[in-house]
């Protein structure tokens, strides 16, 4: 697992091999892998993962060796002290985040409240 001090950010090694994956099969290799939150989900916020070719002003691109992040600075703020995650299984793949900030989440993982 890689942390990123400055900003006390994790990756876990399996978060970031599929990240690395999904950039090496894509065709623009402009875009980046954003984490973002917005409003929605059973909890009142919910993580969004996608790749993005567009990085704005507010936007924080965080450096774990080899694997660059974008995550705007709203949603940094509910990352703090955070672990990326990604899980594999039978019904179910996909990224999800460990947050201490959360006070409740939902079973899914996808959505959380502060």
């Amino acid at each position: 697992m890689e942390n990123n001090k400055l900003f006390n950010l994790k990756l876990t090694d399996l978060a970031k091999n599929k990240i690395k994956n999904l950039l090496k099969e894509e065709k623009n290799k402009n875009k980046k892998f954003r984490i973002y939150i917005s409003g929605g989900g059973c909890n009142g916020f919910q993580y969004n993962f996608i790749l993005d070719e567009k990085i704005n002003k507010e936007d924080h691109l965080i450096l774990f060796l080899d694997v660059e992040i974008v995550i705007d600075s709203i949603s940094l703020q509910y990352l703090i002290g955070g672990v990326v995650d990604y899980k594999e299984e039978l019904l179910e793949s996909c990224f999800f985040v460990i947050n201490p900030n959360a006070k409740t989440t939902c079973s899914c993982g996808t959505s959380f409240s502060i």
